[in-house]
């Protein structure tokens, strides 16, 4: 307990946990939104922090961090991203595709059923993220979908996936966006804006049901990473005894070929082991006298 308790205290706007707080608050959300976008927005309805999207029992859900939809029906999905992450087993960088997939989730819970799909609102997706993932020293780079053959011709379907890249230095932001990054970088406070993020953190972190709430959370998750770990354990116990199975039925078929007593169908009927594995173990042992 003391150790979660050192940690809320050291939590900063890139903990997913205090990020999520923070932009629940109505006027700084709205800030960030108009400053990014260059818009102005009357008001936010939250549709849910954290939301889970689960559309089939066999899909993939997702925990979304902040869903605001505004007074013009604009969706903003909002995210922080702080590790650059990649698939271990194809090492692919895992973010592209996530943001394809947070939209395609998005829109199916947007749009009812029997309702026409031109009645699905626009959407942002957008990641903020404290690493440049393209390199090119962005602050902002945007996407919508364009013509191969013509790139002036956009496809009208009103769906936008920003990455915001807290450490570029090219392009054009607003004061309060840049004085935003660096307060998420280094915390840094220049502006009127991020002082009121700071503030806003330092009030969260004197609430006592808020660190209540962080440390039942980080307990219920470290539950789960030691429930994940004992059953990676008891995996790995059980594929190495069949391994060493599978390796001792190969040593005792070996020992039945080299004495050349045993038909090949009694080994098999002794250890399990095809005519195939049999065939092949035969050869290793020929080659190996041939040697």
């Amino acid at each position: 307990m003391k150790n979660l308790a050192t940690k809320f205290e050291n939590l900063t706007i890139q903990s997913d946990f205090i990020f999520k707080k923070v932009m629940s608050r109505k006027r700084i959300c709205i800030h960030l939104l108009e400053e990014l976008l260059q818009i102005k927005i009357a008001d936010i309805n939250y549709l849910e922090a954290e939301k889970s999207l689960e559309p089939e029992f066999v899909s993939r859900g997702i925990r979304l961090d902040i869903i605001v939809a505004d007074d013009k029906n604009t969706h903003y999905n909002l995210e922080m991203q702080v590790k650059n992450t990649k698939n271990p087993d194809t090492k692919n960088y895992v973010l592209p595709k996530r943001t394809r997939y947070y939209q395609a989730l998005m829109d199916i819970d947007l749009l009812q059923k029997n309702q026409e799909y031109d009645l699905l609102p626009p959407t942002y997706i957008i990641f903020i993220c404290v690493f440049d993932f393209f390199a090119k020293e962005n602050y902002v780079y945007t996407f919508k979908k364009r013509c191969l053959e013509n790139l002036e011709l956009e496809l009208p379907d009103e769906a936008t996936i920003m990455i915001l890249n807290t450490k570029g230095t090219h392009g054009s932001i607003s004061k309060d966006i840049k004085s935003f990054y660096d307060y998420v970088n280094n915390h840094v406070i220049n502006s009127d804006f991020t002082k009121q993020i700071d503030d806003e953190i330092s009030y969260l972190k004197l609430d006592s049901k808020v660190r209540r709430e962080f440390m039942l959370l980080e307990a219920r998750l470290l539950d789960e990473r030691r429930e994940a770990k004992a059953e990676g354990i008891a995996e790995g116990e059980a594929i190495g005894l069949t391994k060493g199975k599978a390796e001792e039925k190969t040593a005792i078929a070996k020992l039945m070929l080299a004495k050349g007593c045993y038909s090949p169908q009694e080994i098999t009927e002794l250890t399990g082991l095809s005519l195939e594995k049999l065939e092949k173990l035969n050869n290793e042992i020929l080659a190996a006298k041939q040697a």
